[in-house]
């Protein structure tokens, strides 16, 4: 690489930082319509203390699926007295796979009758082993590369779904933004590249088109751009998750 061809690389990178923070500056300033978000359908229904298990039982089955629909489930099974047991990781875990199916299938939570009820009674038997979400999370240090080996490597067959890259960093960013947990390594984060954030990668033009194709090579290439690109920025990847995914999602509105 010559000189020039440095001095313009560098140049672009400036711009694209340079329009992203103008991003994530209006989407603190609601300017990208103030979208309520899928997860704030949990805000006022269940309880603080239980939130964290939740989130994790249902972020577990969040894949290929409208995100709103899901939480809305979620919701009117935890408001059920008739299904709500679900969400007890000791009954979840001991349940036979027919009455957990006919629970979650109730209020569509489970939309796959003999997939889901399976990952979601492993998930539970998981957290209960665990001490529950909150408890899993304090015992690896609130460290993400430590959970993240955990989940994802030596105990990854007790964690279906979520330890697949992309649910596994959309559930570390909810349980801080919904759960207040504070990870000692959030720039781990990587953004988790769903089909709005690919869109609105291409459209920065900082990704080839070609990632479209929502394959995983795809979406590791996007994830990998992004640890990238804002390394040694004042934000990480998962700062701007919530600005793109709105941005794309609202048909992207100019940058101011």
């Amino acid at each position: 690489m010559n000189l020039n061809e440095a001095y313009q690389e560098v140049t672009l990178l400036s711009d694209r930082i340079d329009v992203i923070t103008r991003l994530v500056g209006m989407h603190r300033s609601g300017l990208l319509g103030g979208e309520v978000m899928p997860e704030d359908a949990l805000i006022g229904v269940v309880p603080t203390d239980q939130l964290p298990d939740v989130i994790t039982l249902g972020m577990a089955l969040n894949y290929q699926r409208n995100s709103y629909s899901l939480w809305k489930s979620v919701v009117e099974a935890f408001a059920d007295p008739k299904t709500n047991w679900v969400f007890d990781l000791s009954k979840a875990s001991s349940a036979s796979i027919e009455d957990l199916r006919e629970a979650l299938v109730t209020h569509k939570i489970a939309l796959q009758p003999n997939k889901h009820p399976v990952i979601w009674q492993k998930i539970a038997a998981s957290l209960l082993q665990n001490n529950g979400a909150e408890q899993l999370i304090l015992s690896h240090n609130s460290s993400i590369a430590q959970l993240k080996e955990r989940v994802q490597k030596t105990n990854k067959p007790n964690f279906p779904y979520l330890s697949g890259p992309k649910i596994f960093n959309y559930w570390l960013y909810v349980m801080e933004s919904y759960c207040g947990v504070k990870w000692i390594d959030r720039e781990e984060i990587t953004i988790a590249p769903d089909t709005h954030i690919l869109q609105a990668s291409v459209r920065l033009e900082i990704v080839p088109e070609s990632v479209l194709d929502g394959s995983a090579k795809s979406r590791d290439l996007v994830a990998q751009t992004w640890k990238d690109l804002l390394h040694g920025s004042e934000l990480a990847p998962i700062d701007v998750h919530t600005p793109l995914w709105l941005w794309s999602r609202g048909g992207f509105l100019e940058v101011e």
